[in-house]
C-alpha cells in the first residue's frame, strides 16, 4: 500500500454558509451574463432594444424575439450587480480581517460598474468602426471580474490550515509560474477572438492551421487572424505541458489536478465544437461554445489560485514527481475506478435501446461513438462516485481493494479522471451523435453522482429505490441516438431498469449487509431486517415481470419476445421466491447473478424481437 499522505481539501474557514453561497451565486451569475453577452453578440442581437437600461420603455421581457437575448444579457447584469454588492457589503461588515477577499469583490464590483456603462456604450452607439474593439474590452472585463469573484469563492471554500496566519498567493515552483503563463495566454485567447470575430477577420485567412496569404498581404484583418491562431498554438502546447506536469507532481492536490484537467479537457472540447461549427452552424452549438470558452477560463483562474494557497516549493513537487515515477503504471487502476463489470451491463442496455428504437442494426460509426461516450459517461460516473465513497470503502470488505482505498491511487487522481472522462463523454456526444443524447448522458452522470451518490446513498433507505433512474437512462441514450428522439415506448425501457434495480441490489445488500452497517450506508438489510428485504424484493420482482409482460400492449415486441420474457421471468420468480422462502446468503447471492443475466437477457429477447 501507497504510504504517502493522500492531502485532502483542507477545512473550510471561518466564512459562513450563506456567504459561501452567495459568492457562487454570483459567480454563477456572472459566467451567465458572460455567455448572454456572447450570443448578443455573435447573434447580432447587442442594441436590440433600443435604449437603456429599460427595452423600449419597458422592464418586462418584450414581444420582439430578436430584443430577447439583449433584454436577458440586461436582466442579468443587473441581478450580477446587486448579488456582487450584496457579498461586497458583507465581506466589508463581517470579513474586516480577510482583506484579500474584500479587494477582491470591490474589484469585481467597480468593474461591473465600467461593465455597465460600456454595455449601454456598445448597444446604443453609433461608433460602428469602433465596437468591435469596444466589445473585446468589454469580455476582457467580463473575464477579468468572473477571475476576482472566483478568487473569492476559492478563498471562501478552500483554505489550507497555513491560511490562518494570513492568506497569501505565493508562486515559487516553475510549475506554479507556468500555471500563470496559461492563464494569461488564456485570456489573451479569448479576447482575440472576440477581435476577431467582432471586426469580421475569421474569413480572412482560408486556411488553416496556416495562413499563406499573411505573408504577402497588408489587410490588418488577415494578421488580426494570424495573431489569434499563433496565441491559440502557444496555448495549446502550454496547456498540454501544464496537463503532464500536474499528473506528475501535483498528485496529492485534490483542487489543483482536478481544475488543471478539467481545463485541459474544456479546451479540446471547445475545438472539437469549433471544428463542428464549421459544417453545422446552430445556436444551441454556438451557445455551449461560448460557454465552454468561459468555462476553460474559470477552471484555469481555479487552479491558480489554488497553486498559490498551496504556495508548493520546487523541491516538493519534484519529490512527488520522482514518486510517480517509480510506482507502477496506473491505467489499470483507472479502468477499475469505470467499474467495468457496471458499465459493460449498462452499454448492452444502450445498444439494445439502438436496435429496438430503430427495429434496425445501427451503423458502425453511430454505434461506435454512442457506445465510446456512454462508456466515458458511465465509467467517468463511477470514477467521481469511487472518491465520494473512499472512506466508507476502506470500512467494507467488498471495496477495501479498490485503487483510492488501497493507495494505488491518490484520492485526487480518482476524481480528476472521473471530471475528465464525464466532460470528455459530453461533448463527444454532441459533436459525434446528437444533442439530445448529450444531455441524456449529462443527466446520468448528475443523477448517479449528485442525487444518488451524495443525496441519496446514505441519507434514505429507498437510496437504491430512487437511484435506479441513473442506470435506466442508457437505453433512452441508445433509442435517442438511433432515433434522433424520445417517445412514450422508449420510456418503458427506462421503467424496466428502474424496477430491476431494487432487486437486484437489495440481493446483494442482504450478502453485504455487515459491510454496509459498518459504512453506515442505510440500506433496507440495514435498516428493516433480512425478512422485510426478502419479502420487498419478491414484491419488486413480481412488479417488474408483470411490467415486462405488458410491453407488447405499449408497442415494445410481439409474440417471439412475450415467450421470452416469460420464460425469463419464470426463471427470475422462483429465484425471488426461494430467496424469499428459504433466505441464506447462497440464495441472495444467485438472485444478484440470475439478475443481472435477466436484464441482458430480457433486452437481448427485444432485440431479436425488433428485428424479427
Amino acid at each position: 500500500m501507497n504510504t504517502h499522505p493522500h492531502h485532502e481539501s483542507p477545512p473550510v474557514g471561518p466564512f459562513s454558509r450563506g456567504f459561501r453561497s452567495l459568492l457562487l451565486a454570483s459567480a454563477i451569475a456572472l459566467f451567465s451574463l458572460i455567455l448572454l453577452g456572447g450570443m448578443a453578440r455573435v447573434t447580432e442581437t447587442g442594441g436590440a432594444c433600443l435604449d437603456w437600461p429599460t427595452c423600449f420603455g419597458q422592464f418586462t421581457p418584450p414581444a420582439n424575439p430578436s430584443a430577447l437575448i439583449d433584454y436577458l444579457h440586461r436582466l442579468a447584469t443587473l441581478i450580477t450587480s446587486l448579488l456582487l454588492l450584496a457579498a461586497t457589503v458583507i465581506a466589508w461588515m463581517r470579513y474586516r480581517s480577510y482583506r484579500v477577499v474584500q479587494m477582491a469583490l470591490s474589484a469585481a464590483l467597480g468593474v461591473m460598474g465600467v461593465q455597465v456603462v460600456l454595455g449601454a456604450i456598445v448597444s446604443t452607439s453609433a461608433w460602428s468602426a469602433d465596437l468591435p474593439w469596444l466589445t473585446a474590452l468589454h469580455l476582457g472585463l467580463s473575464l477579468l471580474a468572473l477571475g476576482l469573484v472566483l478568487l473569492g469563492v476559492v478563498l471562501a471554500y478552500y483554505r489550507p490550515p497555513a491560511a490562518e496566519r494570513g492568506i497569501r498567493l505565493v508562486y515559487r515552483s516553475p510549475s506554479a509560474r507556468l500555471s500563470l503563463w496559461v492563464l494569461a495566454l488564456m485570456f489573451l485567447l479569448l479576447v482575440s477572438g472576440a477581435v476577431v470575430s467582432g471586426s469580421g477577420s475569421s474569413q480572412a485567412c482560408s486556411g488553416w492551421p496556416f495562413c499563406p496569404q499573411a505573408l504577402l498581404s497588408a489587410d490588418p484583418a488577415v494578421w488580426v487572424n494570424l495573431s489569434h491562431r499563433v496565441i491559440t498554438a502557444i496555448a495549446l502546447v502550454l496547456m498540454g505541458w501544464q496537463f503532464i506536469k500536474a499528473w506528475r507532481t501535483q498528485r496529492t492536490q485534490t483542487p489543483i489536478l482536478v481544475s488543471v484537467t478539467a481545463a485541459t479537457v474544456l479546451f479540446l472540447s471547445q475545438a472539437l465544437l469549433g471544428a463542428k461549427l464549421v459544417d453545422e452552424y446552430s445556436i444551441y452549438l454556438l451557445g455551449l461554445h461560448q460557454a465552454t470558452a468561459v468555462a476553460v477560463w474559470a477552471s484555469l483562474v481555479v487552479g491558480v489560485v489554488c497553486t498559490g494557497l498551496a504556495g508548493r516549493t520546487a523541491e516538493e513537487e519534484r519529490r512527488e514527481g520522482l514518486e510517480a515515477m517509480g510506482r507502477a503504471p496506473i491505467w489499470r487502476d483507472l479502468l477499475m475506478l469505470t467499474k467495468p463489470v457496471v458499465v459493460a451491463l449498462l452499454l448492452v442496455t444502450t445498444y439494445a435501446g439502438m436496435v429496438i428504437g430503430a427495429k434496425a442494426w445501427p451503423s458502425l460509426p453511430l454505434a461506435f461513438w454512442t457506445l465510446l461516450g456512454g462508456f466515458m459517461a458511465a465509467g467517468g460516473s463511477g470514477a467521481i462516485n469511487q472518491y465520494i465513497d473512499r472512506k466508507d470503502d476502506l470500512k467494507m470488505q467488498r471495496t477495501q481493494k479498490r485503487p483510492i482505498p488501497a493507495g494505488r491511487l491518490t484520492p485526487g487522481e480518482g476524481l480528476a479522471f472521473g471530471v475528465g472522462m464525464a466532460l470528455a463523454s459530453f461533448y463527444l456526444m454532441v459533436a459525434t451523435v446528437n444533442f439530445l443524447v448529450a444531455l441524456l448522458s449529462l443527466a446520468g452522470i448528475i443523477y448517479y453522482v449528485l442525487i444518488y451518490s451524495i443525496f441519496l446513498k446514505k441519507t434514505t433507505v429507498q437510496n437504491i429505490v430512487i437511484g435506479g433512474g441513473a442506470g435506466a437512462i442508457p437505453p433512452l441514450v441508445g433509442w435517442a441516438a438511433a432515433t434522433g428522439s424520445l417517445n412514450l415506448p422508449s420510456l418503458f425501457l427506462f421503467a424496466v431498469i428502474f424496477m430491476w434495480t431494487p432487486p437486484h441490489f437489495w440481493a446483494l445488500a442482504l450478502v453485504r449487509r455487515k459491510d454496509y452497517a459498518r459504512a453506515g450506508v442505510p440500506m433496507l438489510p440495514v435498516v428493516r431486517g433480512e425478512k422485510e428485504t426478502r419479502w420487498q424484493i419478491l414484491i419488486y420482482t413480481l412488479e417488474l415481470v408483470a411490467l415486462t409482460l405488458l410491453l407488447p400492449l405499449f408497442g415494445l415486441g410481439g409474440s417471439i419476445y412475450f415467450v421470452g420474457a416469460a420464460a425469463l421471468g419464470g426463471w427470475l420468480l422462483f429465484s425471488a421466491w426461494k430467496l424469499w422462502k428459504e433466505g441464506g446468503n447462497k440464495d441472495a447471492w444467485k438472485m444478484y447473478r440470475y439478475s443481472s443475466m435477466y436484464l441482458a437477457l430480457i433486452f437481448l429477447v427485444l432485440m431479436v424481437d425488433a428485428l424479427v
